[in-house]
């Protein structure tokens, strides 16, 4: 099929299985489309330093639209191409109330931060999946609503993670009654991902596409989560994982294989390279 040149893929879910490893299968098929002289990028909720030990495994990744559409990096040149930023004075709000809400609160930019004592307690907040990770990758400070009161400055993205979801819920309201310009989409069982006012991975991937100066109608994104609606309505086509959620489904013009049989070797085999034919999202 020569009518995609470019595949973003989300991460959690979706290139990475339930272990959190890429498959064989899958960094065969990756090779195989960048010999085909197609652009594979990821479209991810992770920040940079999250991200460093899978580039290595693909280097045939050539950008990124991370941190949830907040920075559009370039693996090529090692380079940040766009960053939108959450403002320090809404950061500023936001660590208020998450400081009284108990929340495990996660700076992403190109570092990766969380308090020392709420990643020893991540199996709490339902995000031990993901603690290996942040003990290779994260750095730990004693006091996060303190060191963010010494050092203030804008934040790409900032995680809050609940002890349940209900005190999701809670935290979301009262942001939403505080009306701050932020993106607030829900992830995981009980996390909140925060990033500026009008900042999604669509536009993220409407900003690469202008880079690359590539039509985003020959694009094609990959996604299981709601944080992926946005990349999935604006993408040219749009995949879902066999483990999305229903609503995720709806919206896809093809649903393939889950994270656990190699969706995104068959996303790109089928959809990408043109192993079988596929029609095409009207309207």
């Amino acid at each position: 099929m020569g009518k995609y040149r470019l595949i973003t893929l989300d991460m959690d879910g979706t290139l990475l299985n339930s272990r959190k490893e890429i498959s064989e299968r899958t960094k065969a098929m990756i090779r195989r489309a960048a010999e085909e002289g197609k652009i594979i990028a990821l479209s991810t909720g992770r920040g940079l330093s999250e991200l460093s030990e899978y580039l290595e495994q693909v280097p045939e990744i050539g950008y990124l639209d991370c941190t949830s559409g907040a920075m559009i990096y370039d693996c090529r040149e090692k380079k940040v191409v766009v960053s939108t930023p959450i403002p320090v004075d809404v950061m500023q709000k936001v660590m208020a109330l998450a400081e009284e809400e108990n929340v495990m609160v996660h700076f992403l930019s190109t570092d990766s931060v969380v308090e020392q004592s709420k990643y020893e307690q991540m199996e709490k907040y339902h995000m031990g999946v993901y603690k290996p990770m942040y003990g290779r990758v994260a750095k730990k400070c004693e006091n996060i609503f303190r060191a963010y009161e010494e050092n203030p400055k804008p934040i790409e993205k900032c995680n809050l993670y609940h002890l349940s979801p209900a005190k999701r819920d809670q935290t979301e309201r009262r942001l939403e009654d505080m009306h701050l310009p932020l993106t607030i989409v829900h992830s995981e069982l009980t996390a909140l991902e925060l990033t500026s006012e009008g900042v999604s991975k669509g536009t993220g991937l409407l900003q690469l596409c202008e880079y690359l100066g590539i039509p985003v109608q020959e694009t094609i994104a990959v996604g299981d989560a709601d944080n992926d609606i946005e990349v999935l309505k604006t993408a040219g086509f749009a995949i879902a994982m066999g483990n999305a959620a229903e609503n995720i489904k709806a919206i896809a013009d093809v649903v393939v294989a889950d994270c656990d049989h190699d969706g995104c070797a068959e996303a790109i085999g089928k959809y990408l390279l043109g192993d079988a034919p596929v029609s095409v999202r009207q309207g």
